[in-house]
């Protein structure tokens, strides 16, 4: 008896659906394409409980004749593709001709359509790939199709679609993308019979972010444009480094008007923007690729979602180059040609994003080849320290009076803007010369005048370390990346340990009887936030301060659906809310620990995050996230100069979390660096 069979085209529809029908996104995705496909100018979705019970999309398109549309439901029927020549040169969104067969095999399908020639519409009606009914209908010139109880006949396939919520987003998401690639068409998002998203014929695609995300975004966003002939052209948008968010959700891209996720593209956008911004942030990006049909290959992946290029590393050193050239003309990065910031395009950059460049990333990579700055507190001298001093910088002060020249010098190069000169004055010494320094007032005559010798030089400009004294080039320095090692919580005690400074205002230098500590102070007060408002959200409601005007926020439709699931748990957490008209919200009052500067953006970020499984998961799980987000905006930053006081306070109020070495996002937040291992570093054991 024979083993193999031919699969019967139904069970072979079925199979189709589950590559092409991931979820109701897809349904919609290949229904909005088909209609792009046809020429439509407006384009209306409706959608009930998640797409469970209906999914329609109407369109003005050309539409089909009675014979196109009862062949249009079988496998493999498509009018896009004829030889196989034009499979490699695909110009049009759909082409694989299994999209309604396969969802017509797990629901109720009902197409309308209407051709400008046919005096009437044709209605098919189709019910788990079987073809019911076909009859005249009355329709103006278009094509709506309505898809209802989707996996109706594969129960098990219904059972692990996600919740209502979550599938509402990615419908919504799925219909911004097509909206940001088609500016021209308007589109009408209905959501259990309430608008989601309604935007008209656009411009350009500025004009229509402006409709979808509103004006807050367009004041942020940078113009792109680059590329080479016969690899790639580029245009669209990117955020400036102040607009960020914590998950690539507000990136679209597209290639030759296809939305795609991809990851070299992902890859060249990061690349971009290396150096400024920091690990785990991601800018908002509207790529448009146009790349030559021979170089792509878009038959890769049953959804079109992926493409594979030709020449992968040329696209994505393209991409990178477009946002990096985009981010010097906005005189945010420095040219690397010239080594000097460019000047901002005044016509295409908003004067806002020019003031509030940020310069943190250039100044850091042009300080790179010096050693970080330490600053100790003012009861710590050299002669307390522990540890060796050798190839530390000490910051000139004008208490030093060898240093009076040099400081004078400082105050001319900063008003000169000196490239050679940086805010702070920095010689490296040796430890025979910070001792020197150190005892400088109790000096004799004869040491005086040598120091008013070397101050001389100095105004100069010669260096200290080429004095005679100190004539040495500065040793190699044993790198100490292998010593620090995290840290048990019992083996903490707030009584022993004591700050002693900052090092590069970021990290906090302290010692107890063990060694000394490295605390990170930013998510060293985010563990403290995180755990006072999970606190409070369980006792009772957090504190709140009135905001002289109230603030307005446009939301996207994706964050707008994620608004309504958790409005209430943003009020319980200090967040004074009002929604007025339209996708458009009023922020009355805010945690009283949360800067009101940073309201706007902590709320486009729990909004963002908050979303998929998220919203549909438990509500512990939905409360942590809110307020590991609201802990982080409220944390003392990086590049911070603090007190004494406040870093003990830092360290007294971290030791009594629920979690002192770890932050809400799991990193680490103290390193040790035992005497065992200090002495052992300098072979004293």
């Amino acid at each position: 008896m024979n083993k193999i069979k031919i699969l019967s085209d139904n069970l072979a529809n079925q199979i189709a659906a589950g590559e092409v029908v991931e979820r109701p996104a897809s349904v919609v995705k290949e229904l909005v394409e088909n209609s792009i496909d046809a020429g439509a100018h407006r384009i209306q979705i409706d959608i009930e409980l998640g797409g469970r019970r209906l999914m329609r999309v109407a369109d003005d398109g050309e539409g089909m004749a009675r014979d196109d549309a009862v062949l249009a439901f079988e496998r493999h029927a498509t009018s896009k593709i004829k030889t196989l020549e034009d499979l490699s040169a695909i110009q049009t969104l759909g082409f694989r001709g299994e999209a309604l067969a396969s969802i017509a095999s797990v629901a109720k399908v009902e197409l309308i359509t209407k051709t400008e020639e046919d005096t009437a519409a044709t209605r098919v009606y189709i019910e788990g790939g079987k073809l019911r009914d076909v009859k005249d209908l009355a329709r103006t010139v278009g094509t709506t199709i309505a898809v209802r109880d989707l996996f109706f006949n594969t129960p098990a396939r219904r059972k692990f679609m996600r919740s209502e919520a979550t599938e509402n987003y990615h419908l919504t998401n799925i219909v911004t993308h097509y909206a940001l690639a088609n500016p021209e068409v308007s589109f009408v998002l209905t959501n259990n019979g309430r608008e989601v998203l309604r935007v008209s014929p656009a411009r350009d695609l500025r004009e229509r972010a402006y409709q979808i995300f509103g004006a807050n975004l367009i004041e942020s966003l940078l113009p792109v444009s680059g590329g080479r002939e016969f690899v790639a052209k580029i245009n669209g948008f990117i955020s400036a480094p102040r607009e960020r968010r914590t998950t690539r959700d507000a990136q679209y891209f597209f290639i030759n008007g296809r939305f795609v996720r991809d990851k070299i593209i992902a890859g060249g956008l990061l690349e971009g923007f290396r150096s400024v911004l920091p690990h785990g942030v991601y800018p908002v990006a509207f790529l448009f690729l146009d790349i030559p049909v021979e170089e792509i290959d878009v038959n890769v992946h049953p959804a079109k979602t992926e493409v594979r290029f030709r020449r992968s590393e040329a696209v994505k050193e393209v991409i990178s180059e477009a946002i990096r050239q985009a981010l010097v003309s906005a005189g945010i990065v420095v040219d690397a040609k010239t080594q000097t910031p460019a000047m901002p395009d005044v016509q295409n950059v908003p004067m806002s994003n020019v003031k509030e460049s940020n310069f943190d990333g250039i100044l850091h990579g042009a300080n790179a080849g010096f050693q970080s700055k330490m600053e100790f507190a003012p009861e710590t001298s050299a002669e307390n320290l522990d540890v060796p001093v050798e190839n530390f910088k000490v910051q000139v002060t004008n208490e030093n009076p060898i240093f009076q020249k040099a400081n004078e010098q400082e105050s001319n190069a900063q008003k000169t803007e000196s490239a050679n000169k940086t805010s702070n004055f920095e010689i490296p010494v040796f430890s025979d010369e910070f001792e020197q320094i150190a005892e400088i007032k109790s000096q004799n005559s004869n040491e005086q005048n040598q120091i008013a010798q070397i101050a001389n030089e100095l105004e100069n400009d010669v260096p200290l370390a080429d004095h005679s004294t100190a004539n040495a080039v500065l040793p190699p320095v044993d790198s100490a990346e292998k010593i620090p090692k995290s840290i048990e919580v019992e083996n903490l005690s707030s009584a022993k340990i004591r700050p002693i400074g900052q090092l590069h205002e970021s990290y906090i230098i302290a010692v107890d009887d063990e060694g000394m500590l490295l605390i990170d102070q930013h998510v060293a007060h985010e563990r403290i936030l995180f755990d006072k408002f999970r606190l409070k959200e369980t006792e009772r409601a957090i504190e709140s301060q009135n905001l002289l005007l109230p603030e307005t926020f446009d939301l996207t439709p994706a964050q707008a659906a994620a608004f309504a699931e958790i409005e209430t748990e943003l009020e319980n957490y200090g967040f004074g809310l009002m929604r007025l008209s339209g996708r458009t919200i009023a922020i009355k009052s805010v945690p009283t620990d949360l800067p009101p500067s940073e309201a706007r953006n902590l709320l486009a970020e729990i909004l963002d995050t908050v979303e998929r499984e998220k919203r549909g998961g438990a509500k512990a799980t939905l409360r942590d996230s809110i307020a590991a987000s609201l802990a982080c905006k409220a944390a003392v930053k990086v590049n911070m100069k603090l007190t004494t006081e406040k870093m003990q306070w830092l360290i007294d109020k971290l030791l009594t979390t629920s979690s002192p070495t770890t932050c809400p996002h799991g990193r680490p937040v103290i390193l040790r660096l035992t005497m065992k291992d200090i002495e052992r570093g300098f072979h004293r054991t």
